[in-house]
């Protein structure tokens, strides 16, 4: 049983890791259902244990938050949507490769609903897709942008943080990081790639996809 949550407004950050870390002891005490939490944030950016301070290139622009999560900078804010995953990983196979896989399939599927294709790729976390519609790279490769981010972090097999989908969002206030530590690629959203979609829209295609993606072993 998994309980979905969508909140309205803005949530802020700290409240929502406080959330997260308290609902996942839950889960893993048998006190709680697993969750999911759809957010949206004020614009903030967010350090992950593999951040490195030179790609936090503007960093008096919005509130700094320092995570646990797995990963690098990345950007949250208004109009992109952030799905907080809390799941029993134990239950799950105990995988922690095949759920992050799970994971990248599920945000691939939600994509799909709107003909988009995500792709994922060696050595660069996240979900892309490819521009054809941009000037071809340096060294002759199509370009790319990132459409979706990915980190997570587990605590005694039970994850929290998750994933964020760019619905809207200002493309610009990306700027002021390196997002995930990529200089090669860009930042897009749905919008951007000239989809109308609504968040609403978002979250419908998000439930589904997951019910198709993830099961329990």
């Amino acid at each position: 049983m998994v309980e979905w949550i969508i909140s309205d407004g803005l949530t802020d950050y700290d409240e929502a890791v406080t959330f997260m870390e308290a609902r996942a002891e839950a889960i893993r005490a048998g006190e709680a259902d697993e969750c999911i939490w759809l957010v949206e944030h004020p614009p903030l950016y967010t350090a992950g244990t593999s951040a490195k301070a030179q790609d936090l290139t503007d960093p008096d622009r919005f509130p700094v938050h320092t995570t646990k999560r797995g990963g690098q900078y990345t950007y949250h804010g208004p109009g992109q949507r952030v799905a907080y995953v809390m799941l029993d990983v134990a239950k799950r196979g105990k995988d922690v490769r095949a759920f992050v896989h799970q994971l990248e399939a599920w945000v691939i599927a939600t994509l799909d609903s709107f003909n988009i294709k995500g792709e994922i790729r060696d050595g660069r976390v996240g979900v892309w897709v490819t521009r054809d519609d941009k000037p071809r790279t340096i060294t002759g490769a199509p370009a790319e942008d990132k459409v979706a981010a990915i980190g997570i972090r587990l605590r005694k097999w039970v994850s929290f943080h998750g994933l964020s989908i760019n619905v809207e969002p200002d493309l610009e206030h990306f700027t002021g990081i390196v997002p995930c530590g990529i200089t090669e690629y860009g930042v897009t959203s749905l919008v951007d790639l000239g989809l109308p979609v609504t968040m609403d829209d978002v979250d419908v295609a998000l439930k589904q996809a997951f019910e198709d993606t993830f099961t329990t072993s």
